[in-house]
């Protein structure tokens, strides 16, 4: 089965992270795309997350709907740190495709076994305001498949501060994760 994995904190998932996932889903001929939230995400050390099974919950309630997501809870029921070479690994029966913001794709040399990781896998990466293609060419050791989508600059810290402000993220993410945090009480 040929798919597409989008990792990351989801603190919280958001219309950003749906459109890539849109986007690598129609541009790459994926099956799937699975959206994976971190259990212990290990380059979050010493920040405030979220705890797993809020995110998990958050990310369920963003793919609710759509036949060609789903999310995937092997890093949140999996204990001690989050690595994606892990994740990747338990795969094997799966043709993979990395879905990456180009932020993230700029920092993948600083990921947990890396090389063996991109040896691994297709690598997929959405261009993020701010980060220079280059950066990302010269970080990732296979091809890059540059995603063709708009570039929201959309956040998860940003949209934390909205919420303790008292601002609505209503619109900002989808209509499930918004209803999920309010029911919650979450960012508050």
């Amino acid at each position: 089965m040929r798919i597409g994995l989008l990792g990351g904190t989801f603190d919280p998932p958001h219309v950003a992270h749906l459109a890539v996932a849109e986007a690598a889903f129609r541009q790459l001929g994926l099956e799937a795309v699975w959206l994976v939230p971190a259990g212990s995400p290990w380059q979050k050390e010493g920040t405030v997350v979220t705890p797993a099974q809020d995110r998990w919950g958050m990310t369920l309630a963003a793919v609710e709907g759509i036949p060609y997501m789903e999310g995937d809870d092997r890093e949140v029921v999996r204990p001690g740190p989050t690595y994606t070479f892990d994740t990747v690994s338990g795969l094997a029966d799966h043709e993979v495709t990395l879905i990456l913001g180009a932020d993230a794709a700029s920092r993948i040399a600083s990921w947990h076994r890396s090389a063996e990781l991109q040896e691994m896998v297709s690598i997929a990466v959405a261009p993020r305001p701010g980060v220079d293609p280059d950066t990302v060419e010269e970080a990732v050791i296979t091809r890059v498949k540059w995603l063709d989508v708009p570039q929201l600059d959309i956040s998860g810290t940003d949209l934390r501060e909205r919420a303790m402000a008292g601002r609505s993220l209503r619109f900002l993410v989808p209509e499930g994760v918004w209803r999920y945090i309010d029911a919650r009480g979450l960012y508050r």
